[in-house]
């Protein structure tokens, strides 16, 4: 099958599902293991493909299921009203579309992310509880402690969460319930600078510019240039091995 007729033949799997959600219909039985082969197959390919559809809606695109269940029903019984040519030339259009939308999106969303980062940050300094360092990196001493503090090539653990500035949790270790260790200088700027200010047992909450966070990048779903929001807790410090002396 080539890839314009795959597309179309999931992209209307979809669409039967949303279709057929609209009006009654007999549950359906899964009883063999055949049966479930190929209701695991609709399954998977609908949730896969709704999402899809979600996506492309997000961006503008708005597909007819009626259509899409039509092109279905036209398919199986060998009446497709377009030629392969044709649906393939419908098909690139449309990926196309969605490849120029997806690219205006995203930078709707970047600059949004940059603005925003930059006003919050802003505001952020003022309050008293707030240090600011010369990087531009902001901190908030949650519980002080004393002892030593790791040095950039140390080893730590850890308890974090991490949000973006309107609160939206992107990771976070407290919430898995499982500490995290990791070489100081393997990470963002911001932790490699922040967790040097901080003794075993401390717990601090990191405000990150985006130059000191994912900068242009984007992560999973951190908008590129994001301000990003970390409380951490530091539970141990391993030294990195001291290196050999030379002659």
């Amino acid at each position: 099958m080539n890839k314009a007729v795959k597309i179309t033949a999931i992209a209307a799997a979809v669409a039967l599902l949303g279709a057929c959600g609209n009006a009654e219909k007999a549950q359906v039985k899964v009883e063999t293991d055949a049966d479930k082969q190929s209701y695991a197959l609709g399954a998977s390919m609908g949730r896969y493909l709704n999402n899809n559809l979600e996506k492309n809606g997000e961006i503008g695109i708005e597909l007819k299921k009626d259509l899409i269940l039509g092109g279905i029903e036209d398919a199986l019984s060998d009446k497709v009203q377009l030629s392969d040519e044709e649906i393939e030339t419908v098909m690139n259009a449309l990926e196309a579309d969605v490849r120029k939308r997806g690219m205006e999106r995203q930078k709707e969303l970047t600059e949004a992310a940059k603005s925003e980062g930059t006003a919050f940050l802003a505001e952020n300094a003022k309050r008293s509880e707030v240090t600011v360092t010369e990087s531009g990196l902001q901190y908030e001493v949650l519980q002080e402690a004393e002892g030593e503090k790791p040095a950039a090539a140390d080893t730590v653990t850890v308890h974090y969460h991490g949000t973006l500035i309107d609160g939206t949790v992107f990771d976070s270790s407290v919430d898995r319930g499982e500490q995290i260790s990791f070489a100081l200088n393997r990470v963002i700027p911001g932790w490699t600078e922040g967790l040097q200010y901080m003794s075993k047992g401390s717990k601090y909450k990191f405000y990150i510019p985006s130059d000191l966070g994912y900068g242009a990048r984007a992560a999973g779903s951190i908008p590129a240039h994001s301000a990003l929001i970390f409380e951490v807790e530091l539970f141990d410090i391993q030294k990195a091995p001291a290196a050999p002396a030379t002659e």
